[in-house]
Order: C-alpha cells, then sequence, then structure tokens
C-alpha cells in the first residue's frame, strides 16, 4: 500500500510530542513521589495537549458517568485511543503486563498510573484484587475487554473474565460499568474508508516502529467517542449477560460512528476541552 502521508508532519509532531513528554514526565514522576493529588490531572492536561498537538480531533457524543469510581469499557484499534480517552477521562488504564517492559511507552504507561494485569489463566484473581483496590481508592479504570487492539472496522469479542471485577461493590455500591465505542471517522475533514483506516488501527502483527510516523504523517485526525448509559451487574442475571450487553452497545456505537449516524453534543453541552462537531 502506498503511503500517502507526509514524513515532515509526521517528524515536527513526534519532535512536539517529545517535548511534552520532556516535560510532564518529570512533574508527573515528582507528584507520584509525593502522593500528590495531581497524579490524576497532570495525565489528563498532558493527554489534551498531546491530542492538539497530533492533530487530533475529538467529536463527544453522550456523557461519562458522574460516578466515581467508574469502569470504563472501550473497544480498542490504536495506541492514540489512550491519548484520546485520556484527554477525556481523569483515569487509569488497564493494560497487559508486558506493556510496563516496552521501552518507552512503558514507562509513561506507569507514570498514567496504568493497573498492569497478567491475562494468562489463573491470574484472574490476583489482578481484580489490584483494580478493587485503585477502584476503592475512587480511581476511575478504563478497561479493553477485547484483549487485544482490532482493524478499527469491527468489535472484536469481550472476554467476560475481564469483567469480573464487576461483581465487587465499592464502598458496598454497585460498581457503574460505562460503555465507550472510539471511531476513527475522518482524515482532514473528509470520511476515511477501510483503505486508509490501517493507517491509524495498530493490530496484528504490524511493526509500531514503522507505523507510528507513518500514522502520524497522515493528515489532521477526527475521532468519535461515545459514551453509552452507565449500568451494573445489578441491572443482569449475570456477568457474561453484562458483558454482551457491553460488547453490543459499543458495537453499534462504532457503526453508527462509521456510517455517519452519530450525533455530537449540542453547542454548549461539550465535556470541557474537548472539540464537538457534527459527526
Amino acid at each position: 500500500m502506498e503511503y500517502p502521508g507526509s514524513y515532515i508532519l509526521a517528524i515536527r509532531r513526534i519532535l512536539l510530542f517529545v517535548l511534552l513528554t520532556l516535560f510532564t514526565a518529570p512533574l508527573q514522576w515528582l507528584m507520584l513521589k509525593l502522593g500528590s493529588r495531581l497524579q490524576r490531572r497532570i495525565p489528563h492536561w498532558y493527554h489534551r495537549r498531546v491530542t492538539k498537538a497530533l492533530g487530533i480531533e475529538i467529536v463527544v457524543c453522550g456523557h461519562p458517568s458522574s460516578a466515581h469510581p467508574t469502569l470504563y469499557v472501550a473497544n480498542h484499534a490504536s495506541y492514540l485511543d489512550i491519548t484520546v480517552l485520556g484527554s477525556l477521562l481523569k483515569c487509569s488504564f488497564v493494560a497487559k503486563s508486558e506493556i510496563a517492559d516496552w521501552p518507552g511507552f512503558g514507562l509513561l504507561a506507569k507514570l498514567q498510573r496504568s493497573v498492569f494485569v497478567d491475562r494468562r489463566r489463573g491470574s484472574t484473581g490476583n489482578h481484580r484484587d489490584e483494580m478493587m483496590r485503585r477502584l476503592e481508592a475512587g480511581d476511575d479504570l478504563v478497561l479493553f475487554p477485547e484483549g487485544t487492539s482490532g482493524d478499527g472496522t469491527f468489535v472484536l469479542p469481550f472476554k467476560s473474565a475481564l469483567f469480573s471485577v464487576a461483581e465487587r461493590r465499592p464502598h458496598g455500591r454497585p460498581l457503574p460499568v460505562q460503555p465507550v465505542s472510539i471511531a476513527y471517522t475522518r482524515l482532514d475533514g473528509v470520511p476515511m474508508g477501510r483503505y486508509l483506516r490501517p493507517f491509524f488501527a495498530w493490530y496484528g502483527d504490524m511493526d509500531l516502529g514503522s507505523h507510528l510516523p507513518q500514522a502520524l504523517g497522515m493528515g489532521d485526525l477526527t475521532v468519535v467517542v461515545e459514551f453509552h448509559d452507565p449500568v451494573s451487574l445489578d441491572d443482569f442475571e449475570s456477568r457474561k449477560a453484562l458483558t454482551t450487553q457491553c460488547q453490543a452497545a459499543v458495537s453499534r456505537g462504532l457503526a453508527a460512528a462509521l456510517s455517519g449516524r452519530s450525533l455530537a453534543l449540542p453547542e454548549g453541552e461539550a465535556l470541557p476541552d474537548a472539540t464537538t462537531a457534527p459527526a
């Protein structure tokens, strides 16, 4: 596939990303050491500026949960999902344990206060306990229950084992679970079809080192993020039923956004610092 982007634009955006990271990372490290409340705010501030530096416009549909803690469950297509959601939520992410050892990105994940989980069979109880500890502390968590990233066109099956934390009741109350759809819809304002989406979606055996500069050199990207109605395990007969409902909501939201049917928040009702425009 011939690359239609600009490597000059990619280099400029990478330099901006590096400068932002070099400024923010030491500050976040210090806040973590001091136990400051700013450790929750700084990553949010950082991701908001990274999205602008990388030319990402975010169209928001719906509202994030007003309850804290909340477990957000979203489809996963790209490493850009982290920055997109991080710019909208003061949250931490649930990540695969091997990401902690990735050069560069592993450090950023730790500074984000990510919860690293081992997804091998038999380790569910351990990572559930760690997630519960964070939820009890009032932290909102983002989980990608597909267990891997997809091509951005379809939602892969959600793994019900990753919803096991929803069986717990932080502070004796049901844990709100909010499905979230993420869709990469437009490039420079033009609807983006399946030909261009692999330049942003990172999945399979794609090499991150070559994929990242290509993605950043493609132009200005529009991402539609839809927050669906929060639910809890108390609303369903089983964890599997909760998983099925969340997957269905995310799938519908993704399909609607890719077809242009999603509606952005009315003027004046946008999330703080989020860009709204007709999808």
